[in-house]
């Protein structure tokens, strides 16, 4: 079965344009696949542990290859427990709305915490990082304001946003990546049409993705 993780980066819930959008993909996709999992991560009602000096000593430990105090086993058990939810998942949706260029915190403490060595990536002196995920997909429902694509940078804002989210995914294993993406969202004459064509799109995505589901599944 597969297992999909939607993690909810907005605070504003059911108003958020980036959830509409996910909710709009996720429906279409359990249409075509209704036996799919999902697991609903809202990371503004989550525990998420704070990335604090015990963990930042337990990382640095296991990249050293160290072994930890009874402290800092602790606090690398906290980590291990969020982040096997985020293993576990075989394709995550994440709805982010842009915040100043960049991410919202809260999502930014998220991957602090689960992003971690012999986890997520692994380090080679020689050749750099890799990626410990496998076989992952990731759909990213991206909203902002005034910055889009197609306007000036950096006079409607700076894209460190969806740049930053495929640079962490890419640095876990995850390279298969899809965009759906509603920008502006106050900059435009027609917000309403605009978010019922990000929602379209969703839409037709969603069945894309079930159809190359159902192919792997039928050579498989």
């Amino acid at each position: 079965m597969t297992k999909l993780l939607f993690i909810q980066a907005s605070p504003r819930r059911s108003e958020s344009a980036s959830i509409q959008i996910a909710q709009t993909y996720l429906e279409a996709l359990r249409q075509e696949v209704p036996h799919v999992e999902v697991d609903t991560l809202d990371l503004w009602r989550a525990d998420i542990p704070q990335f604090d000096g015990d963990k930042v000593a337990a990382k640095l430990n296991v990249m050293l290859g160290k072994s930890h105090n009874a402290t800092q086993r602790s606090a690398w058990d906290q980590i291990l427990e969020v982040a096997q939810r985020f293993i576990s998942a075989d394709r995550y949706l994440l709805a982010v709305p842009m915040w100043n260029g960049g991410v919202p915190y809260r999502l930014k403490q998220y991957i602090d915490v689960i992003h971690q060595p012999r986890v997520l990536f692994g380090l080679d002196p020689e050749t750099g990082y890799f990626g410990l995920l496998k076989n992952k997909h990731a759909t990213l429902v991206l909203t902002a304001g005034g910055y889009a694509p197609n306007r000036p940078s950096p006079a409607f804002g700076v894209d460190h946003h969806s740049t930053y989210l495929r640079s962490w995914l890419n640095q876990a294993g995850v390279t298969a990546i899809d965009e759906v993406r509603f920008q502006p969202t106050l900059l435009t004459a027609d917000p309403a049409g605009d978010l019922k064509r990000a929602k379209d799109h969703a839409k037709r995505l969603a069945r894309a993705h079930a159809r190359m589901k159902m192919e792997m599944s039928g050579a498989a």
